[in-house]
């Protein structure tokens, strides 16, 4: 019976942890972000690094003061901790809307430029409507000849 309430116990508490963790703002931070996630993903690999050339067998102080190599690497591991802490410290960067702004800005050239310039205008129309047709006018029938005239009398 005892197993039982340890597992009705243990079940209680992961619940609560997991909402805990749901509602946390830092973890949806580091589900949605991904560079957030890369730059703590670089600073546990470069810290891995370090650990590694720390621990290979030479004394530590030496290795701290005249590896350069562990060096690089401890700075690359605190650059990235230091980038991460700021991505969640800033919170969640907004995407620009550059192809709003663009569209925006060509439309309203467009129509200064259609406003503007009568030859261009007149090419939009041409195409839009099709060309004007321009013609002469040119009679194809020949004027009346003048009526004769009565021959007046004069008495």
């Amino acid at each position: 019976m005892a197993a039982k309430q340890k597992a009705a116990k243990g079940a209680a508490t992961a619940s609560s942890a997991y909402a805990a963790v749901k509602t946390s703002p830092y973890v949806q931070r580091l589900i949605e972000d991904a560079e957030l996630r890369d730059n703590l993903r670089e600073a546990y690999e470069s810290t891995r690094k370090a650990y590694g050339r720390l621990s290979n067998g030479k004394a530590p102080t030496k290795s701290l003061l005249e590896d350069k190599k562990l060096h690089k690497e401890l700075s690359n591991a605190a650059e990235a901790l230091r980038d991460a802490g700021t991505a969640l410290r800033s919170g969640p960067k907004k995407k620009k809307r550059r192809l709003g702004r663009v569209l925006l800005l060509g439309i309203v050239g467009g129509a200064l430029a259609l406003a503007l310039s009568e030859g261009l205008r007149s090419k939009v129309l041409d195409l839009l409507f099709g060309a004007e047709e321009e013609f002469d006018y040119s009679s194809t029938t020949a004027p009346p000849t003048p009526a004769p005239q009565p021959a007046s009398s004069s008495a």
